[in-house]
């Protein structure tokens, strides 16, 4: 049952929250692990790190040391003003596990405000390089860049047109690869074919001495629900831009730092690499506030010669921040966490999979590494989306909360592109804890689909799934 809300002055953050929400918000108390326990003592396990935050767990000493032992030495220094060590660590560090073309790091508090600084450099850099006209970004439809009003503008989502009709600045979208949702009778090599073809119309229809950037979740994030382009549609992507001399930005903010397999998804294409790469989330784990722009020296230096870059934040590489970030890359490196994550993604993908067998609910399951995702429909066979007014993300994150499990599924596009929930747990998850989330998932697949049937929206229950 869903909590109610505060009525006294204050409250938590969900009184900004619609109030046609049906999501149960249980009031977190503490938490160890991968596990949580509300102020009535009800046990959670955390299957999604939040919104694919928490890669390490909860609790982690060496990063809560790490704190506090940077904080008795240094807790603030305005990058303005002043230099400190944790940030020029913190930068060799990703610039040294990127490789070369990304030597350069800049830092802001979180996936939205470094991914307003992307933007920024890129326009600044095309202005003092004698390309005033470039400002027009492309993005997907759908997409989701962050919550910032210059990213949620950049993000692909007709529903939110309205609100930013005549308010600001929109991208330009062209269609997302959303190969369990192309069009019947394509293939999914033509479904991706036509969409770089629609990213190269829109180029010349803007015409490329125009365009500033086209920014893209290498694997789609919650608005597309994990979906994972081929080599083939990456490398595309990449000659169109590389021809137009259009910056390709990639938002690693939910991909990176190991969630996908290697420490950042681009890795996953070699040869379709972007000329800028964000990343936030699991660069933080959790702890602290965090993300970072990782751009070309080329580029940088030569910017600097000219006007310079010097769009800041007041805690922009904040040296607690870098200190928190630093002892969760060193907890990946000695404890080997990635191939921890390789061994514990075989095994959730099985898992997933095998409910996808049982259940007559589930029509897609996609996702690489540990980042999952399992899209709910009504009806298998025809891929069927389930009745928005049904809050059927809601509902699913309720029917897990029931037996212990939190997962992450919000509506997107009110709906448009189909209704799926995320599971990511941390890349420290055992083998037992794996096993476990797959167990309370499928607790929670059976109640969801039992009232689905009893509400007359399920076609087919699990006992009519074909084989």
């Amino acid at each position: 049952m869903k909590e109610p809300r505060d009525t006294t002055i204050g409250g938590t953050q969900d009184v900004f929250y619609s109030r046609a929400g049906i999501a149960a918000l249980p009031l977190i108390a503490r938490a160890e692990g991968v596990r949580m326990w509300d102020e009535a003592g009800n046990e959670y396990i955390d299957a999604s790190c939040g919104p694919m935050v928490s890669c390490l767990g909860h609790g982690n000493e060496r990063v809560i040391e790490a704190m506090a032992s940077q904080a008795r030495r240094l807790d603030y220094a305005f990058t303005l003003v002043a230099r400190n060590r944790p940030n020029a660590a913190l930068a060799e560090r990703l610039a040294r596990l990127a490789g070369p073309g990304f030597e350069r790091v800049a830092f802001a508090s979180g996936g939205s405000e470094v991914m307003d600084r992307a933007l920024q450099f890129a326009r600044q850099f095309a202005l003092a390089t004698g390309h005033p006209s470039r400002r027009a970004i492309i993005t997907l439809e759908p997409s989701y860049h962050g919550g910032t009003l210059a990213t949620s503008a950049i993000s692909g989502d007709q529903s939110r047109s309205a609100f930013f009709k005549g308010f600001t600045q929109v991208s330009h979208t062209v269609p997302a690869p959303m190969p369990y949702r192309r069009p019947e009778g394509v293939s999914v090599d033509a479904h991706e074919a036509a969409c770089a073809a629609a990213l190269e119309r829109k180029v010349a229809e803007l015409g490329a001495q125009n365009v500033l950037a086209f920014v893209i979740e290498p694997i789609g994030g919650i608005s597309r629900g994990a979906v994972v382009p081929s080599g083939g549609h990456m490398r595309a992507v990449r000659d169109i831009c590389t021809r137009h001399g259009v910056l390709l930005i990639f938002d690693e903010i939910i991909t990176g730092v190991g969630r996908t397999g290697p420490f950042f998804a681009m890795s996953h294409w070699p040869d379709a690499k972007p000329d800028i790469l964000v990343i936030a989330k699991a660069l933080g784990a959790g702890y602290a506030p965090i993300g970072a722009m990782l751009a070309p020296a080329a580029m940088v230096d030569r910017l600097a010669d000219l006007t310079g870059f010097e769009f800041a934040y007041s805690y922009n590489a904040n040296p607690i921040a870098c200190a928190a970030a630093l002892a969760v890359l060193d907890e990946i490196e000695e404890r080997d966490l990635l191939a921890n994550a390789r061994l514990r993604a075989v095994q959730l993908e099985a898992g997933l999979r095998g409910l996808a067998e049982r259940f007559a609910i589930i029509g897609d399951v996609r996702g690489r590494g540990l980042y999952w995702a399992v899209e709910l429909v009504r009806d298998r066979q025809t891929k069927e989306i389930l009745p928005q007014e049904f809050r059927p993300t809601d509902r699913i994150r309720n029917h897990a909360l029931r037996h212990g499990l939190m997962v992450y599924a919000r509506i997107t596009s009110q709906g448009r592109y189909g209704h799926w929930f995320t599971i990511a747990p941390a890349l420290s998850t055992t083998e037992s804890e794996c096993t476990e989330i797959l167990q309370r998932l499928e607790q929670a697949l059976s109640s969801f689909e039992d009232e689905l049937h009893k509400a007359g929206l399920l076609l087919r229950h699990a006992s009519e799934v074909a084989s």
